[in-house]
């Protein structure tokens, strides 16, 4: 048999990590086994022998290979326990650990640590610590005796670096995010539009949720339990234009999403949300495609959660990504309206 027709061989070839683990190779020239994604240099076909598991290699005599530690755990999940690990220093620490400090424990130079974390949690170091410290004064500011007492115990040092960017981290000032958003308002209305009933509401600064479903009740409970100390008012005349215009774009009259969006979510979140703008109409990509786009190909899942969270239908198109086959893979509005909308927009652009 021609090894090299063989898959196998392919992924050897590549050095494709998403294969460790399905089978071992070894080299009669130099008596080690290794992992397919081993970066040692490429043996000649006629040298290679396929193995199912590491014990069968040893078991024909050879030895594990120095550089990619075959009979270790897989290297994906030594990775992964590595950042795990490095996530729980940060999280636990007073202040950020510098790039060199967390390499340091890792035991890895600061460039491979900083491309594996990112490729594992969807963020750098430093936007994974950003991220944490604000979770952790979104906490801190329902229970502790100050604003600045949260701010202090949440790591930042700096009141007024906190300041300019609290409305960011929380959307809205501390002492209103401290009363649990009360005083805020947000203007609502449920319609009906070509794919059933749709919420819009909008706060202050833009649409912050538009919603599709079957029972307009059940949109309004699901608006008031998003916001639950927020103050929820009927729209006026301004905001039934504003409605008229999100309609429009659902029912895909107007082209494009002019309206200024009011949504906040992780760092991570945000990211695929961006992404997810980007993808033109009438096209679609798979998880696995937003995941690399965004530069962490192993958060998958991360990107589909980011997906389902979306509060916004159509503006964040989260309806053109779908699964590795190309089915259709869940929506928060539902499987037929995800279909119904792909279609349309596909006759649209072509």
């Amino acid at each position: 048999m021609d090894i090299t027709k063989d898959p196998r061989w392919t992924a050897l070839v590549n050095r494709d990590a998403s294969a460790d683990g399905s089978f071992f190779y070894s080299v009669a020239t130099t008596g080690v086994y290794c992992r397919p994604s081993c970066g040692a240099r490429t043996p000649r076909p006629e040298n290679v022998a396929f193995h199912r598991r590491a014990a069968d290699a040893e078991r024909a005599g050879f030895r594990a290979c120095k550089r990619c530690k075959p009979d270790g755990p897989p290297r994906e999940a030594e990775q992964a326990r590595v950042v795990a690990e490095l996530c729980r220093l940060i999280e636990t620490s007073e202040a950020a650990p510098t790039l060199a400090v967390l390499a340091e424990r890792a035991g890895w130079s600061p460039f491979h640590l900083h491309r594996v974390f990112k490729e594992v949690t969807g963020l750098t170091p430093r936007a994974y610590a950003a991220a944490h410290r604000a979770k952790a004064v979104r906490a801190r500011l329902a229970e502790a005796p100050s604003v600045t007492a949260a701010m202090h115990d949440a790591g930042y040092g700096s009141s007024s670096r906190f300041y300019e960017r609290a409305d960011a981290i929380l959307g809205m000032t501390p002492r209103r995010f401290r009363s649990g958003g009360a005083g805020a308002t947000i203007r609502f209305a449920v319609g009906e539009c070509s794919l059933g009933s749709i919420l819009v509401a909008a706060s202050e600064r833009g649409v912050c949720a538009i919603a599709l479903g079957d029972d307009p009740e059940a949109l309004t409970h699901d608006l008031e339990d998003r916001f639950p100390r927020a103050e929820l008012a009927p729209g006026d005349a301004a905001f039934e234009r504003l409605v008229a215009k999100v309609i429009g774009f659902v029912d895909g009259r107007t082209e494009r999403f002019e309206l200024p969006l009011d949504v906040r979510g992780t760092a991570f979140q945000e990211r695929v949300w961006q992404a997810l703008r980007a993808i033109p109409r009438g096209r679609t990509i798979t998880y696995t495609e937003l995941a690399a786009r965004i530069g962490a190909p192993r958060a998958v899942r991360g990107v589909a959660s980011a997906c389902a969270a979306n509060p916004v239908a159509l503006a964040i198109p989260c309806h053109r990504v779908v699964a590795k086959d190309g089915s259709l893979a869940g929506y928060r509005w539902g499987i037929d309206r995800k279909r119904a909308l792909l279609a349309r927009e596909r006759r649209r652009a072509g």
